[in-house]
């Protein structure tokens, strides 16, 4: 294994759409292969490593992603920043590079992510939402979900809300800001006029678990669950795992804080 001489943290931003999450996999696109392969091209040579913050599922995007460059030799992070523009697809976009020393671990640093889940409903929207933002269809009753989406904030046993579990997997969990609100980062004249945003926050999730949460969510949006059998579903860790699973697209990492922001709250 080489022995890495510089070390660098660069943020992201992409659209997923078209990727099958950040992870490189064999016969998928992903956003990690697209990374290396315009690292490859810039550097022309492959002795650099590339590791992310945290995988995210096919069609996820992202408004603040965060990763690892491993290198040999020291970068010029305006020229390097400057050159991923340059070469990256118009779907991702290199926002800012910094050197980091070989103690930082982008694993073990992160504190807080926060993610965001567009959604509409009500009278089926343009097909040019279907990226960013999910159309549930059904008209949903945003009040009482935003009661439901009070009853994630703290400490609770998520093992309903985890997705084929390892037998170490941690369930306990903290959510820190668990919020419905209208919609007004994304805007055009074919975005729905009434949209909205599910904004939670933890230190980590489980796989899968913002977006069966958001399914929770749905359920009672849809009056298919009151509020009581929502909250059996954190008072009970021990009953059926959530089935209703919120498609992939209309998720976005909004953003991950390591222990070096300055701005981190």
């Amino acid at each position: 294994m080489a022995r890495w001489s510089y070390f660098y943290l660069i943020r992201i931003e992409f659209l997923g759409f078209r990727y099958h999450g950040w992870q490189k996999q064999p016969n998928y696109r992903s956003i990690q292969g697209m990374i290396d392969k315009t690292f490859a091209f810039i550097f022309q040579h492959n002795e650099f490593k590339t590791l992310g913050c945290s995988r995210t599922d096919a069609k996820v995007s992202a408004n603040n992603f965060a990763f690892e460059l491993f290198t040999l030799q020291v970068c010029n992070t305006e020229k390097l920043l400057s050159l991923l523009n340059e070469n990256l697809p118009s779907d991702i976009r290199a926002k800012r590079i910094d050197e980091v020393n070989a103690s930082f671990n982008i694993i073990q640093h992160s504190i807080e992510k926060e993610y965001h889940y567009y959604f509409s409903c009500g009278e089926k929207s343009h097909p040019f939402n279907a990226p960013l933002i999910r159309d549930f269809g059904h008209q949903l009753d945003i009040e009482r979900m935003k009661e439901a989406a009070l009853l994630f904030k703290g400490k609770h046993n998520f093992k309903r809300y985890a997705s084929k579990p390892q037998p170490n997997t941690v369930f306990e969990r903290e959510i820190l800001v668990s919020e419905i609100l209208t919609n007004e980062r994304i805007k055009a004249n074919f975005v729905p006029t009434a949209s909205y945003i599910y904004r939670v926050k933890s230190k980590g999730f489980l796989r899968y678990q913002v977006r069966l949460m958001v399914g929770a969510l749905v359920n009672v949006g849809r009056r298919e669950w009151n509020l009581e059998q929502f909250k059996a579903t954190l008072d009970n860790p021990e009953g059926l795992p959530i089935k209703h699973i919120a498609p992939s697209s209309g998720l976005v990492l909004n953003n991950v804080y390591f222990e070096s922001d300055s701005n981190n709250r």
